[in-house]
């Protein structure tokens, strides 16, 4: 049973910058896409970003697309999510998941994290 663990998050204003990272258990890491998502408040969870097992397919809500990076060390069992140019609405629980394919759908993704929150406040 895989475990992912999210760090990175915090409180910073419109404009900073965040990593936040999400440490997987198993050493099977490398045979997973692992993907980003979100949910504000009184909102719906929502697709991030995916990255394929060898890191080099990436995929990105069109909200993040040239402000976030999603990238992956196989020899650490890490993925991260680079954050540039943070807006309010950027606000949510971030938690990553590690599946058997790519996909924008959250619930065909195989295992959890808990999230770790990001604010985007003045």
């Amino acid at each position: 049973q895989m475990q992912l663990v999210e760090s990175g998050g915090g409180l910073v204003q419109p404009g900073d910058s965040l990593r936040l990272s999400c440490v997987a258990s198993e050493r099977t890491f490398n045979e997973y896409a692992m993907g980003w998502f979100r949910q504000a408040p009184g909102k719906e969870r929502e697709f991030v970003a995916t990255i394929g097992r060898s890191g080099l397919a990436t995929h990105y809500a069109d909200s993040v697309k040239g402000r976030f990076i999603i990238s992956r060390d196989n020899g650490r069992r890490t993925a991260y999510l680079q954050m540039h140019s943070l807006k309010a609405e950027d606000t949510a629980l971030y938690t990553c998941a590690a599946g058997v394919t790519e996909t924008p759908t959250w619930n065909d993704w195989s295992f959890w994290g808990q999230g770790t929150q990001v604010t985007v406040s003045s």
